[in-house]
């Protein structure tokens, strides 16, 4: 039977010491973790300069008074597109009453006219004279209210524009370019002719 070998103390010191002098291995010596870079830190964009900053604020700044003075000019044109239809539109409306009067009245003067021929008329009977002025009478108190004036008498001046001359004749007894005859009598209203006078013209 053999004998166990038996470790002098000597040689156990000797193993001991060695064991504290073997080399550091990685995997004995924990390195430091260093932190890992996260995809949320890549995709973050870099803090701008302020340089950068003002060279911004500034092309927002140009692109905002553009639009504001694109929006002002148009506001400015609308504004005076509305005075100036406003004002065409009060133009139109004051025109209206006075051409509706003269349109209306204008239909009306013929039958003036024929009243005036029948009245020229002799006639025996009292009555029927009466009742023809009294109508006379009545379209005159209408043309009246309505401000419609009749013109044109003999020995006036002719007045080319609200004269129509149909004759001409030589008077010695008249001056030059008056008016020896009426055909018709001229209407207006204020300085607006309805109808230019049917004339005859001496010298």
């Amino acid at each position: 039977m053999e004998k166990e070998e038996t470790k002098r103390p000597e040689d156990a010191v000797e193993e001991q010491l060695q064991e504290e002098q073997s080399p550091v291995t990685e995997e004995t010596v924990q390195q430091p973790e260093e932190p890992e870079e996260t995809e949320a830190s890549k995709d973050q964009p870099e803090e701008p300069s302020d340089g950068e900053k003002l060279e911004q604020l500034q092309k927002e700044y140009d692109t905002l008074r553009a639009s504001y003075d694109a929006l002002t000019d148009k506001f400015l044109q609308l504004t005076v597109e509305y005075e100036n239809f406003r004002k065409r539109s009060q133009r139109e409306k004051e025109a209206v009453y006075p051409d509706a009067v003269a349109a209306t009245v204008e239909k009306f003067l013929p039958v003036v006219d024929n009243f005036e021929r029948a009245m020229a008329c002799e006639t025996q009977d009292t009555e029927y004279k009466k009742g023809v002025d009294l109508i006379y009478n009545s379209l005159l108190g209408v043309l009246q209210k309505l401000e419609v004036e009749a013109y044109a008498e003999v020995g006036e001046p002719f007045q080319p524009e609200i004269h129509n001359a149909v004759m001409h004749v030589e008077d010695d007894s008249l001056g030059e370019s008056v008016i020896s005859q009426i055909f018709e009598k001229g209407y207006k209203i204020g300085g607006r002719v309805i109808r230019h006078a049917m004339v005859q013209v001496a010298n």
